[in-house]
């Protein structure tokens, strides 16, 4: 399954949830310097999916906040936990 999510970096707290648009808020700690944003909202996010971070992939946004992951269908539950994430806010 495809998601598009929304990274904010240098937050004060690392955070899955809500939307920016259409796209998943990831809000990580990390700066975005030479890729740690994006390596930790891909660990940010398969933690709050319940998933391994192998299970989540990077598709497209390396080097942009808004980016396109790919996480494994055979993470149990992915669909009800990503509404979930989806709704807070």
């Amino acid at each position: 399954m495809r998601v598009a999510i929304r990274v904010k970096p240098g937050a004060s707290r690392a955070r899955v949830g809500g939307l920016h648009g259409d796209r998943l808020v990831v809000a990580v700690n990390a700066r975005a310097v030479d890729g740690a944003a994006t390596e930790a909202a891909l660990a940010a996010l398969a933690g709050s999916l319940g998933a391994r971070r192998r299970n989540v992939r990077l598709v497209s946004g390396a080097t942009s906040r808004d980016k396109l992951v790919e996480v494994d269908d055979a993470v149990p539950g992915l669909a009800g936990r990503l509404d979930e994430l989806r709704a807070l806010g």
